[in-house]
């Protein structure tokens, strides 16, 4: 599980003192730990993707926000955290990848964005960031 892995890197990063390691993996063992004990329950693969993913969009719009400032201090700081937690991912799929993926699936030329939006996400996520899966549907079905 995730969580684990987690776990293990804080501790190496403890080890060697690594401040920013240590700030972004405790942020997310304990918004890890926090869905599970709503949850009651061990998390699933795909919700435990679908939290680091959360993080990942704050940790962007962070960064967007220290590029729209000229903090160059901050935003070396955001892409490091960016490269952590995109660590935990599952390898992303490319724009070519997802268009096969997709066109398999029956997504074609002429549906409604919404009905093609229900078949990608399910079979794309935590596999590709949503603004590239959209991007790939309107493309295929415009």
């Amino acid at each position: 599980m995730l969580k684990e892995t987690v776990f293990e890197q804080l501790k190496k990063a403890m080890k060697e003192k690594d401040a920013l390691a240590k700030g972004v993996l405790t942020l997310l063992k304990s918004a890890l730990d926090k869905e599970e004990k709503e949850k009651g329950a061990q998390l699933t693969s795909e919700e435990e993707i679908a939290i680091v993913n959360r993080e990942i969009k704050q940790t962007n719009q962070a960064l967007d926000g220290a590029k729209q400032a000229n903090r160059e201090d901050l935003i070396e700081k955001e892409e490091s955290k960016l490269t952590i937690l995109k660590s935990f991912l599952p390898k992303q799929l490319t724009e070519e990848e997802i268009v096969s993926v997709l066109t398999e699936a029956g997504v074609a030329k002429g549906m409604n964005m919404g009905e093609a939006m229900k078949i990608a996400k399910p079979l794309l996520t935590g596999k590709a960031d949503g603004a590239t899966i959209s991007k790939v549907v309107k493309s295929l079905i415009s």
